[in-house]
């Protein structure tokens, strides 16, 4: 067998089955793995004592021939905004110190019936809420390509342990894409599903007509069947989708012959650094030669996706965001003088900048002499932008766009400047506003040596298509195969021999 960081989530999992490796080994080489990593900063909470008995469990399962999930015994890991019973949750911020929750995410659930074995809780940006993970109170996670640079976000620390090989895959959330553009700047493949394809109880809310979870890990086939485990209808969630559970990974067959590959003009024009223009082109053109059909095609609505989406998540996280004041979990100031001023307290020192930020804008907008004029007409614009995709997906099976205008950016480079880093998001957030199912995988690198990501997106419910498309770009390319480390020679000589 090949180094067992070598192999993806499937191949560890086949493994472990064959008994090649035991889950207890694979635990030890990530946890012994986290620890030669740990100044990357991507856990904040490690449960070594605990995996190393749930591997123990899933061993004796293996050995009574239960539990023969094709991931039992593969080591993952969860964001720190998903409930886990015993284990502190607190979205990677003050305020939720200390809080530890009393059930598991349905999410978390569903995964241990196949065998997850959960190494601990990543990093995150506060609530969510940025897209570098520099906003988190335990302090940045670096870019295993470059530590000098940001991982993106929110997703940031799950996108890097999988980079780093801390963990086979791991689960994060997804608002505005939040797994898809920290994907792309780590070099892995992040999904995100069609909204309420998977539970969002035990999510802690950002915005709950965005949220979403979805995997991080190797690759489309890694990604498949994560949510093969996760997705389905549950009681527990009145916007969770009665969707059939399983059947993606078996879907994989990288034909695309006479699929239709949408191109939208709006997402290729200024803004865009040359080099990942050329890394998504030149991901359109091996589909096209896998027998996909290129369909290009004007996308105005472009312009309308960030104000939307800032205004409309900044008004539900204002209302989220209220349950938190000291009083019936996490951190409490301790200095105050009546139940106002521990309010007060709590929030102003519990909360870090952009958190408040995002309160402020989203309490403006629901306020009485503003509502009409900036929530209720960002509503209609998000009906809109639903229209558009809808008449978009008449003439394409997916469409096909960058994940972010550039690579990576050095750390503290974006919380300079708040308004470009709302900007980095443009074109993920009009797959939240829609609901649809995307998909960020790696396309290549720029100069500097940086990964390189491409978006897929899909109808609703086309997870199937957006996967077996990936899926296709993977057979042909080797781009997911390559891990941080290999040196910027290197990888301009790979580059320029693919």
């Amino acid at each position: 067998m090949s180094d067992i960081f070598d192999l993806t989530a499937l191949e560890l999992g086949a493994a472990i089955r064959q008994g090649e490796v035991s889950p207890t080994q694979a635990a030890r080489a990530a946890l012994d793995r986290m620890e030669e990593t740990k100044e990357n900063g991507a856990f904040v909470a490690v449960t070594a004592d605990r995996a190393l008995d749930r591997a123990r469990e899933i061993e004796q399962q293996l050995a009574a021939g239960k539990c023969a999930g094709p991931l039992a015994g593969v080591p993952m890991a969860l964001k720190d905004n998903i409930c886990t019973k015993g284990v502190s949750t607190t979205c990677a911020s003050k305020i939720l110190t200390g809080f530890v929750p009393p059930y598991d995410a349905t999410l978390v659930e569903r995964l241990g019936e196949q065998g997850a074995v959960c190494l601990g809780k990543v990093n995150m940006d506060e609530f969510a809420m940025g897209s570098t993970t520099e906003t988190s109170y335990y302090g940045p996670t670096r870019n295993p390509w470059d530590r000098e640079r940001v991982p993106g976000g929110s997703s940031g620390g799950a996108a890097a342990a999988v980079a780093e090989g801390d963990c086979w895959y791991a689960v994060g959330s997804d608002t505005g894409g939040s797994i898809r553009q920290p994907a792309a700047y780590c070099g892995v493949t992040g999904m995100k599903p069609t909204y309420g394809a998977v539970s969002r109880y035990g999510l802690i809310a950002y915005a709950s007509s965005l949220d979403q979870m979805g995997p991080l890990a190797r690759d489309a086939a890694d990604c498949a069947a994560v949510l093969d485990a996760v997705m389905g209808k549950d009681p527990r969630d009145g916007t969770s989708l009665d969707v059939p559970a399983g059947g993606l990974l078996a879907g994989l067959t990288g034909d695309v012959r006479g699929m239709k590959i949408g191109l939208p003009a709006d997402c290729f024009g200024d803004g865009l650094d040359p080099a990942v223009r050329q890394g998504v082109l030149r991901a359109a053109q091996t589909l096209k030669a896998r027998g996909a059909e290129l369909v290009e095609f004007d996308f105005p609505v472009m312009q309308y996706v960030i104000p939307t989406y800032y205004i409309i998540a900044a008004a539900e996280a204002s209302s989220n965001l209220s349950r938190f004041d000291g009083v019936k979990y996490g951190w409490r100031a301790q200095d105050y003088e009546d139940l106002t001023d521990l309010y007060c307290r709590t929030r102003t020192q519990g909360f870090g900048a952009e958190v408040k930020r995002r309160i402020l804008l989203g309490s403006f907008v629901l306020s009485a002499g503003y509502y009409d004029a900036y929530y209720k007409k960002a509503l209609q614009v998000k009906g809109l932008i639903k229209k558009a995709f809808d008449d978009a997906f008449t003439r394409c099976d997916v469409m096909l766009t960058p994940v972010a205008p550039t690579t990576a950016p050095k750390l503290g480079e974006s919380l300079s400047d708040p308004l470009q880093m709302y900007l980095s998001d443009i074109y993920t957030v009009s797959v939240n506003l829609a609901g649809l199912p995307g998909l960020s995988m790696p396309c290549g690198f720029d100069e500097k040596g940086l990964p390189i990501g491409c978006q897929l997106i899909g109808p609703p419910l086309g997870e199937d298509k957006v996967l077996n498309a990936a899926h296709a770009f993977q057979l042909d390319t080797d781009y997911h195969k390559r891990r941080p480390g290999q040196g910027q020679a290197e990888q301009a000589e790979k580059k320029e021999a693919v």
